[in-house]
């Protein structure tokens, strides 16, 4: 299966999940969304799949959001969404409600930001490249974190959770390891390597077992989503603060920010 902007094909028993937008370096917009979606349902549907492999091509894992299209929408559009992702294409939805319950593999090298390190993080493991750097700019662009800081904190410890959401900062694949927010560093240029060598090591467990503790691992991470969602701020991407961001970041330049 290769739709546009996402890739799927198995090879020795492993789903080969591809994000292929790497002229934006993985951006994601609504329709990147959509298409992981089914490719997905593609190795939860293949009987010769047992374990997925989920990277990026070119220069990066993923970018993140595509800002122009996601954040930049117009104000009564957001307000009707009610967030800055479109219907049917919630990231926090993509590892949810699957028959077979594979586990998944992010091999990530390049850039890993915001919703892109969102996506890593709710695969069973992360396997980096030594040269990845990782960003959460969910408060400098003036929107929730809630999710993020949640997720990463089951992972890595609180202290460095608030950190590196708070400040917004780029950090290392090696941070990110010392601290627990990937769980393998690979070879410089071996990640997708390093990735199959895990994927087969999994591959040699009993699937049915390995199955259940993924689905039990997912519905964990439910209800951190389901959480972070009930107890955030439900307005910040109507504010004039989050406007402002989006726009300095289209036009590539310090955005000024007045508290409303």
């Amino acid at each position: 299966m290769t739709s546009s902007f996402v890739g799927y094909e198995q090879r020795g028993g492993i789903g080969y999940i591809t994000l292929n937008r790497p002229d934006v370096l993985n951006a994601l917009n609504d329709d990147v969304i959509k298409q992981l979606r089914e490719a997905l349902f593609a190795l939860d549907d293949d009987d010769d799949a047992q374990v997925g492999i989920l990277s990026g091509s070119g220069r990066a894992f993923c970018s993140g959001a595509d800002i122009k299209q996601r954040q930049m929408r117009p104000v009564e559009e957001l307000a009707r969404l009610g967030s800055p992702q479109g219907r049917g294409a919630h990231i926090e939805d993509l590892l949810q409600r699957f028959a077979n319950w594979k586990p998944i593999v992010a091999a990530v090298h390049g850039y890993v930001v915001g919703a892109g390190y969102h996506i890593a993080l709710m695969c069973e493991m992360i396997v980096a490249d030594p040269e990845t750097q990782f960003q959460i700019p969910e408060i400098p662009r003036g929107l929730w974190v809630a999710n993020f800081w949640k997720l990463l904190s089951h992972r890595a410890n609180g202290g460095f959770a608030t950190d590196v959401c708070l400040t917004g900062r780029f950090f290392s694949a090696e941070e990110a390891y010392r601290h627990g927010g990937v769980d393998r560093l690979a070879p410089r240029g071996g990640h997708i390597a390093a990735a199959e060598e895990l994927a087969r090591a999994l591959m040699e467990n009993p699937p049915l077992a390995v199955r259940e503790a993924v689905q039990i691992r997912r519905l964990a991470m439910e209800e951190l989503e389901l959480w972070s969602r009930l107890a955030r701020r439900r307005d910040l991407h109507l504010t004039e603060d989050f406007r402002e961001s989006a726009r300095a970041f289209a036009e590539k330049r310090k955005p000024v920010f007045h508290g409303r």
